[in-house]
């Protein structure tokens, strides 16, 4: 019985460690589109998230079969509640990726980022996917040190995000209402995207420990 509810677990964390991985590259090819006006590239990412949400119905029955055939109790429990609460987690990611691309695709033939905004999000997608990334090895390996280096993960995303808003509030932005309202809109995706993120690593160091993050760091 045991080594069933392994083998189960298993599979549940690798097919959570593959939605994580889509959805990083959703966001690494919704970013290209964003930055080159590329509407093959956000329309790849639109069809695709079809796959996600496949995944997304996969890895729930997965959970839902280890409830109802194992009879977990204490920390089994724990992990199966938490493999829930990941797939929510990740699903997100991949809406917020897709929500991009679809931006891409309205603003389409024209760019969506005036010059000046445009290193902000070409740095905020590379480090949405370094984060997607690290959450698949946070997952893989289910440690909590890591889990709880990739919280402090996102500091350089929020830093980025901040840093948007002054370059819209000084009084050469010339872009207009409806181009401050896209970047605004977008900062926030990829804000919300590394939030989900660091919410993975969250839900690991519980699943690993029992405790919160900040429980773990007043134990040390």
């Amino acid at each position: 019985m045991r080594d069933a509810y392994q083998e189960q677990m298993s599979a549940l964390n690798t097919v959570l460690g593959q939605m994580v991985e889509e959805v990083g590259r959703a966001m690494e090819m919704s970013t290209r589109s964003l930055l080159e006006a590329d509407l093959e590239l956000a329309e790849r990412v639109i069809s695709d998230h079809d796959a996600i949400a496949e995944q997304s119905v996969e890895a729930e029955d997965l959970a839902f079969k280890l409830m109802a055939l194992q009879a977990p109790v204490a920390g089994d429990l724990r992990s199966i509640v938490s493999g829930f609460q990941l797939v929510s987690e990740i699903d997100r990611m991949g809406a917020l990726a897709l929500h991009v691309a679809k931006v891409a695709r309205r603003r389409h033939p024209a760019k969506v980022l005036p010059e000046e905004v445009a290193g902000y999000f070409e740095e905020m997608g590379r480090l949405a996917v370094e984060l997607a990334h690290n959450a698949h090895r946070v997952l893989e390996s289910q440690d909590y040190h890591d889990a709880l280096s990739l919280m402090d993960d996102d500091d350089a995303m929020d830093d980025l995000h901040r840093h948007l808003f002054t370059v819209m509030m000084d009084r050469e932005w010339e872009h207009g209402v409806s181009a401050a309202v896209d970047v605004t809109l977008l900062g926030r995706y990829y804000e919300r995207y590394a939030d989900h993120a660091v919410l993975i690593a969250r839900r690991v160091v519980f699943q690993a420990t029992g405790k919160t993050p900040e429980q773990l760091l007043e134990a040390s």
